[in-house]
C-alpha cells in the first residue's frame, strides 16, 4: 500500500485530506492559515478556473501556485462533475457529446467547449501536481444503460487525456521530479460489472493513481460501502486510491479500511463557516459535533477542544466564539474553518498511526 505521494511541490504522507479551494481559494482563509493548521495540499477545479479567472490569467501569473500564493501540492479536478451537476440540473447549461462537452454557463448566450485535450492542457498551464482525467459522472439513480454509456465515454476520454498528457510532457521536457501525476477515474455507478469493465480498461491505459467516480452515497445519503470496497479492490495496491468528494470523518475511516488514501470534500470548511465544529472523543477517531450557537456556550470559559492546537482553541473561549457567530463577524467563520481543518489533519494523523 502506498504511504506517501512524491509530488513536484512536496511529499504528502498518506492518508491525506485536501480541502477544496474550487476557485483557487479556501473561503475566508489564506495560505499562511492553511500551512499553520498543517494542510498538505489543496483541490482546485479545472472547469471553474477556466471560467474565472481563465487559463490566460493564471498562466501569465506563473501558474496556480504563484497566483494563489500556495507553495504546497495542488490537485486539479477535471470538471467532469460539472458535466453532471450543471447539465443534468438543466439541459440549457449544455450537453455531453461523444467527443466533447458543451457548457453554456449563461444558459445560451455563450459556450465553453471542454475536451479531454483541453482539460489536460489547462491543468498543465495551471502547474498542477495531480491531474484528473475528464470523465462522465452519473447520478445514483441512473440505470444500467446510462452508466454503460458513461463508462464508454470515460474510458475513451481517459485514453485521449493520457495521449495529451504524454504530448505535453514531451513538449515541456519536464525532469522526472517535476512530472505531475495523472489519475484515471473509475465510473460504473452501482453496477459491479461496469465498475470492473471501466477499471480494467483504465488500468490497461496506465495511470499514476485512480479515483472513485460517481457518488459515494446512494439516493438516501447512505455510503455505498459495497461499491466503494469493490472499486478499491479493482485499483492496484501499488498506486494511490482516491475517494473523491468523500468527506465525513466516519466515511473517511471506513474508506481508509478499504484502502483509499486520498480524500477531499467541502464539509469541514462549509461546516466551520456555519459554526458546526468537530471535536475528538478521547484518543481514537471517535468524535462529536459542537454547534457554536448552543446556549450552553454563551458563558463557557473553556475552548472548544482542549487537546486541539488550532488558532481558535489556543486563544479563544467558547463564549467568545458564540459572540462572534451571534454578531455575524467574519472572524468566527475563519476560526471555525481553521478548527475543522486542523481536526481533519489530526484525524489523518491518527489514521496513519493505526
Amino acid at each position: 500500500m502506498v504511504t506517501s505521494l512524491k509530488l513536484p511541490h512536496g511529499e504528502v504522507p498518506l492518508p491525506a485530506f485536501f480541502p477544496d479551494g474550487t476557485y483557487g481559494v479556501v473561503r475566508g482563509v489564506d495560505a499562511d492559515d492553511l500551512v499553520g493548521v498543517q494542510v498538505p495540499g489543496l483541490v482546485m477545479n479545472s472547469y471553474h478556473l477556466l471560467t474565472r479567472p481563465g487559463v490566460a490569467v493564471i498562466r501569465a501569473l506563473g501558474g496556480l501556485h504563484a497566483f494563489a500564493g500556495w507553495k504546497r501540492p495542488i490537485l486539479t479536478d477535471s470538471g467532469g462533475f460539472q458535466v453532471f451537476s450543471l447539465i443534468r440540473e438543466n439541459p440549457k447549461y449544455g450537453e455531453v457529446r461523444t467527443n466533447e462537452v458543451i457548457f453554456r454557463p449563461d444558459m445560451g448566450r455563450g459556450k465553453l467547449v471542454l475536451t479531454p485535450e483541453k482539460s489536460i492542457q489547462s491543468q498543465f498551464a495551471y502547474g498542477s501536481d495531480i491531474m484528473m482525467c475528464l470523465d462522465y459522472c452519473t447520478h445514483p439513480d441512473d440505470d444500467y444503460d446510462t452508466n454503460a454509456r458513461a463508462v464508454d465515454i470515460t474510458v475513451a476520454w481517459a485514453a485521449r487525456c493520457k495521449r495529451e498528457y504524454e504530448t505535453q510532457l514531451a513538449q515541456r521536457r519536464l525532469p522526472a521530479e517535476k512530472r505531475p501525476l495523472l489519475f484515471g477515474i473509475i465510473q460504473g455507478g452501482s453496477y459491479p460489472a461496469l465498475r470492473k469493465r471501466c477499471a480494467a480498461a483504465l488500468i490497461d491505459i496506465g495511470f499514476d493513481g485512480f479515483g472513485f467516480g460517481g457518488f459515494p452515497a446512494d439516493g438516501a445519503g447512505n455510503l455505498v460501502t459495497d461499491i466503494l470496497a469493490l472499486t478499491a479492490e479493482l485499483m492496484p495496491d501499488r498506486l494511490p486510491k482516491y475517494a473523491m468528494g468523500l468527506g465525513k470523518p466516519d466515511g473517511i475511516a471506513a474508506c481508509h479500511g478499504m484502502g483509499y488514501r486520498l480524500f477531499d470534500c467541502v464539509i469541514p470548511t462549509r461546516e466551520g463557516r456555519r459554526g458546526r465544529l468537530y471535536v475528538f472523543d478521547g484518543e481514537g477517531t471517535d468524535y462529536s459535533l459542537y454547534y457554536v450557537l448552543d446556549e450552553k456556550h454563551r458563558k463557557a470559559a473553556g475552548s472548544i477542544d482542549d487537546s486541539c492546537d488550532c488558532p481558535c482553541c489556543r486563544a479563544y473561549s467558547r463564549a467568545y466564539l458564540f459572540h462572534l457567530f451571534k454578531t455575524g463577524d467574519t472572524l468566527g467563520a475563519r476560526l471555525g474553518t481553521l478548527h475543522n481543518l486542523r481536526f481533519y489533519m489530526r484525524f489523518m494523523e491518527r489514521l496513519r498511526a493505526g
